[in-house]
């Protein structure tokens, strides 16, 4: 199986996400620091409660219980999805559309750590991630959580190709930044999400310019490929433009 690979995530609001999923080695790698951390607050709890006798041994025990449990949901819900260990290595948990994790989720998913552990040294996880191309363990399966390699996104790339178009009226500032910012996000969105909003600027490439762009453009592109036409023109392009 191959260990790179993408996984495709859609948000509620039809921006399409390409996810990389941390595959194993990088996970093993966070959960070793992780561990080493929790090995840390572990010495440092037993020296702080050594001289308290019995009330020492209880404030103990509820330290282990914080550090082996809240510690990891803590830091995922606080710190955008990432214990240290995992933003060491440039990891994340995010839910399957991509959003970040929400409190049940990071909660399911943290509890039943103890069943990928079985029978013994995450056993059971390690199999379940070996199995799948998005490398899920047993508790991401259950939460409806992945674990990913963050990375920066751009939310506006440079403008796709086309024909510029001269809009069909007179545009205010606001509609010309609000159909460049369209165009630049023209990557990130899904192909319906992409019509569907160039369909609510119909009044803008309506006329005889929009309709020679239109069959210049052909059926496939239809009120996109218009809408693209037109960015290109209010960013400067004039060759070939349709008036």
């Amino acid at each position: 199986m191959a260990l790179d690979t993408v996984y495709l995530a859609e948000t509620p609001e039809g921006i399409a996400l390409s996810l990389s999923p941390a595959g194993p080695v990088a996970r093993f790698w966070a959960l070793l620091i992780d561990t080493l951390l929790k090995i840390g607050l572990w010495i440092a709890c037993i020296t702080a409660t050594s001289f308290l006798g019995g009330l020492g041994r209880a404030l103990l025990y509820i330290s282990f219980f914080a550090i082996e449990w809240i510690y990891p949901i803590a830091f995922e819900l606080a710190m955008g999805g990432a214990t240290p260990g995992k933003r060491a290595l440039g990891l994340q948990v995010v839910m399957d559309s991509g959003l970040p994790v929400t409190p049940a989720a990071s909660i399911t998913r943290n509890l039943l750590r103890a069943a990928d552990f079985l029978p013994v040294a995450y056993a059971f996880g390690a199999v379940s991630m070996l199995l799948r191309r998005d490398f899920k363990r047993l508790g991401d399966l259950a939460a409806g959580t992945i674990v990913v390699h963050a990375a920066p996104v751009s939310l506006h790339a440079d403008l796709p190709p086309g024909a510029p178009v001269a809009p069909a009226r007179p545009l205010s500032l606001r509609e010309q930044a609000a159909i460049v910012s369209w165009a630049g996000r023209a990557a990130s969105l899904t192909a319906e999400r992409l019509e569907e909003l160039a369909r609510m600027a119909r009044p803008v490439t309506q006329g005889r310019a929009g309709q020679e762009a239109a069959a210049r453009a052909g059926a496939e592109g239809g009120d996109t490929a218009v809408l693209l036409g037109v960015a290109q023109w209010l960013i400067g392009r004039r060759d070939g433009a349709a008036s």
